[in-house]
């Protein structure tokens, strides 16, 4: 079965040998041919699986809940140049089986502090693991395992609503907003294979269900759109889409196309560009792997095989979402990135 692009722990087999990866530099670029194949990247262990350990005390737990409702306006910076990461646990940085790391979210790094760090904004990271388009929008909307993460360990904001009525509050807080990001969907994906996986044909079942998927992502991504300009924001919105985590695998690549097309389609009615991570990492994984995005070093190991790989993107993959990310909100201002 073809797997869906980011969130689901399906891994895909290296070399036994070892992986052959490249090099980025501190921004997420690609350094030149020679390296590609010469440098080894097994710095981060870092994957996802939304089948993590229940490791939080009480204490801890009520803690992490009442630490403040209030995250969505900080005390003294409502005149900072800020960006604002919305999304699922590939923005989050989520690790698996991480143990009691996941009492500090700090201990989790994803793309959009790459972000923050390149265009000098404070950042903040609303990301939730297991989010999907509808339970962005709603806390009884079913989601992959966002509300039990909440309940039991703190995200990057401290927020108890809606992770839209967060965005929506914070944007209204902080006027001098430069940029917002939003990646969504894949959860939207695996909740459509779980339910097929115990269908006579799951592969059947999932086609038929495909269309109302995609449409219901489209809808989504529509309606958080216009609520975030309905704020009164008018600076940058990045769509982040998806990556392939086997750029040679047809039926697995065609998903994510499918995929990345209908949270792309609302874009342009809204002001929004698409940053295209599928495309910067099929650059690197069809350069000198095959088009095999684990063997490039893009994505993370699996803590029970060190020969396979998760679906989320390694440190090395971190870094060049936020390059494209930062390419894509340079190119639609005109602004240097240096600023």
């Amino acid at each position: 079965m073809a797997a869906w692009p980011a969130e689901s722990p399906a891994g895909w087999a290296v070399p036994a040998n070892g992986a052959n990866s490249f090099t980025l530099d501190k921004w997420g670029e690609p350094t030149d041919t020679l390296a590609l194949i010469q440098e080894a990247s097994c710095e981060f262990k870092m994957e996802i699986s939304m089948k993590f350990s229940r490791v939080v005390s009480l204490p801890l737990l009520l803690i992490a809940l009442f630490v403040g409702t209030a995250a969505a306006k900080e005390p003294g910076d409502g005149k900072a140049a800020r960006y604002l990461a919305l999304g699922d646990s590939v923005a989050f940085g989520f690790i698996t089986q991480a143990g009691f790391e996941y009492v500090n979210p700090d201990n989790f790094i994803g793309y959009p502090e790459y972000i923050g760090s390149r265009l000098r904004l404070h950042t903040t990271n609303a990301a939730c693991p297991g989010e999907t388009t509808g339970g962005f929008l709603s806390l009884s909307a079913v989601d992959n395992g966002c509300n039990a993460f909440r309940a039991e360990f703190p995200l990057h904001a401290t927020y108890l609503s809606s992770q839209l009525d967060f965005a929506t509050t914070f944007l209204k807080n902080h006027p001098k907003t430069r940029l917002v990001t939003i990646a969504l969907g894949a959860n939207d994906g695996f909740l459509l294979e779980d339910g097929c996986a115990s269908a006579p044909n799951p592969q059947q079942c999932i086609e038929a269900g495909l269309p109302g998927l995609l449409e219901t992502v489209a809808a989504n991504m529509q309606t958080i759109l216009a609520d975030l300009r309905a704020t009164g924001f008018d600076g940058a919105i990045v769509v982040v889409n998806y990556y392939s985590v086997d750029y040679s695998d047809p039926a697995g690549t065609e998903l994510t196309q499918l995929l990345n097309q209908a949270l792309s389609a609302p874009a342009p009615a809204y002001g929004a560009v698409v940053a295209d991570v599928f495309s910067a990492f099929q650059a690197v994984a069809s350069s000198h792997f095959g088009g095999k995005t684990c063997n490039a070093g893009l994505l993370n190991v699996n803590p029970q095989n060190q020969l396979l790989c998760d679906v989320h993107p390694s440190q090395s993959g971190q870094r060049l979402m936020a390059q494209t990310v930062v390419r894509a909100y340079v190119a639609a201002h005109g602004e240097d990135d240096d600023h």
